[in-house]
């Protein structure tokens, strides 16, 4: 049926429609079906549309948005100035002491703002009135000082890069938690406080303050210098007032001299735990007592001056340490290292101000109370003479090398019941185990200081032309007879590991013995003969020759009369 024109407007835009739609067709069906799409590409025009719009309403809100924070900026940057200050403490009007810019200026509250007031060290908001308008945090940035000196009134002397001293003010975390000499402080060096202790100690990286767990029951074979030792330190503390009675003070320090490994940093030890103990048994209280063992090579520095600054650390750490009347030790191991004969430095004399500020610590004016220095030195030759006089180091005790009796009380120490032994050698003692264990001391102490060919080490040539032949057992010492046992007990362990043994066994001492001749048969030919003398405990006659006697190793090496290695 064909298609009846709607009236009106209606039918102008029909007809406009089927104008535009049959543009190269014929009216009828084929105008008909080309609406539809143009009705899709309508529809997706206006949602195309709709998104753009969209768009531009998220801009205009972001826009919106941005132009309120340029507005609260604007309102900022004209508003009056304000700035940051630094609390130190009660004003003296009344109202809060406050570093500002370099200057120390007397502030208090806002009218508008008012609350508790700051902490020590603690920022500060101020308005242009340079009223308190707000509260912040600590300091988190700055230099790092170190404390030289706590002063009384709570404030601390601190010294900077390149030396510089100043004053400085403790914030109040610091000052509840504390400051000594020698700590590191973070510092604002404009506001003159110290925020916050950084755990940098130098005293506490030169020295060790614990007490030793070493007694004298651990010393085998040095009576004599253990007498001596205790009567020089212990007697001081415990009976001050007969020393007082006969005009005696307290030595002021100990020289422990000798040949290496012979126990003086052993004895050292020792002194600090016995005379704490001895101390508090007297007083009736436990007596906590401290022993600073100062680590040479870390305490020498290439800088000037610094050395010397750290010897002073030192000894204020000491006396604060024994201002509770709690003993001190000092101890100053390889001492030739830091205070030789001044004048004979090969690449600088720095001796020539590390030694007098040493005496100036004994000598000073500040009393070492209750401190007690002991030095240890194997060249005691080297060590400036005005240290070892009277009145400084005032007792000098050599440590010899051990002999055969001695060698036995510290092999004795190493060879206990308590260390797992061979069957055999039980059966043979009927089950006695400290029998058997010393009958291994026994034969540790025949093979060490056994003096027969295969035994020999050294020849020395004397001035006078007489000769004389160094064993192991005359360049024993308390070191070597430990490691010696050490040996030993390896031997074992690996003895039951391949082959199921059990127990510590004589062979494994002969094993031990020949080991520690192999590794001291090369001794290399001294450069200066009488050090060798000094090695082997010798003196007296002018060494002008050393020449290593070694001969065939397999002459050399003690032999197991035993091959089984269980029987004695």
């Amino acid at each position: 049926m064909p298609r009846i024109p709607a009236p009106g407007p209606d039918r102008d835009r029909d007809a406009e429609w089927d104008a535009g739609a049959s543009g190269r067709t014929a009216p009828g069906l084929g105008a008909r079906s080309a609406r539809p799409s143009e009705l899709t590409r309508l529809r997706r025009e206006l949602a195309e549309a709709t998104a753009q719009n969209a768009r531009l309403a998220e801009t205009l809100r972001e826009a919106r948005a941005r132009i309120e924070e340029l507005r609260d900026e604007v309102e900022r940057l004209s508003a009056a100035p304000r700035s940051y200050g630094t609390y130190l403490g009660p004003g003296p009007g009344g109202g809060m002491s406050v570093a500002v810019a370099g200057r120390v200026l007397d502030v208090a509250w806002s009218e508008e703002v008012r609350a508790e007031d700051p902490v020590p060290g603690q920022q500060v908001l101020l308005n242009e009135t340079l009223a308190v308008v707000g509260l912040g945090a600590f300091e988190d940035r700055g230099e790092l000082m170190r404390v030289a000196e706590v002063l009384d009134d709570g404030r601390v002397l601190v010294v900077g890069r390149g030396g510089e001293e100043r004053v400085v003010h403790l914030a109040g975390p610091v000052r509840t938690a504390g400051v000594r000499a020698g700590d590191t402080l973070l510092v604002d060096p404009r506001a003159g406080t110290a925020a916050e202790r950084v755990e940098r100690s130098e005293v506490e990286h030169l020295v060790l303050e614990e007490v030793p767990d070493v007694d004298w029951s651990r010393i085998g074979g040095l009576a004599a210098q253990v007498g001596a030792v205790r009567d020089a330190v212990e007697l001081p503390f415990l009976h001050a007032d007969r020393y007082a009675r006969y005009g005696l003070r307290a030595p002021r320090g100990i020289l422990l001299y000798g040949p290496p490994g012979c126990g003086k940093t052993l004895i050292a030890r020792a002194v600090a735990r016995s005379l704490a103990d001895r101390v508090g048994a007297a007083r009736g209280a436990e007596v906590r007592g401290h022993f600073l063992n100062v680590k040479g090579p870390e305490l020498l520095d290439k800088y000037v001056g610094e050395t010397e600054r750290q010897i002073r650390v030192i000894f204020q750490r000491a006396r604060e340490l024994s201002a509770d009347g709690s003993p001190v030790v000092v101890f100053f191991d390889e001492m030739e290292a830091l205070f030789r004969t001044r004048g004979t430095g090969v690449s600088s004399d720095v001796e020539t101000t590390i030694v007098p500020q040493l005496l100036a610590e004994i000598d000073g004016v500040e009393r070492l109370r209750d401190v007690i220095v002991i030095g240890a030195s194997n060249r005691e030759d080297m060590i400036d003479p005005a240290l070892l006089r009277p009145g400084r180091l005032d007792v000098k005790i050599r440590v010899d090398r051990p002999d055969r009796t001695a060698g036995r009380e510290i092999l004795a120490l190493h060879l206990t019941a308590d260390v797992p032994l061979d069957a055999t050698l039980l059966a043979a003692h009927g089950g006695d185990r400290a029998a058997a264990a010393a009958a291994l001391v026994d034969r540790a102490t025949e093979l060490v200081y056994a003096e027969e060919p295969g035994t020999e080490l050294l020849e020395m040539t004397y001035a006078s032309g007489e000769r004389e032949v160094l064993h192991l057992g005359a360049l024993a010492s308390g070191a070597l007879l430990e490691n010696v046992v050490a040996r030993a007990k390896r031997h074992a362990i690996r003895r039951e590991l391949d082959a199921g043994g059990d127990g510590l066994a004589p062979g494994d001492l002969v094993a031990a013995v020949a080991e520690e001749l192999r590794e001291n048969e090369d001794l290399p030919g001294a450069g200066h003969p009488g050090d060798w003398a000094r090695i082997g405990g010798r003196r007296g006659g002018t060494v002008v020759a050393v020449r290593p006697l070694a001969g065939d190793a397999a002459r050399r090496r003690p032999v197991d009369p035993h091959p089984a290695g269980r029987s004695l």
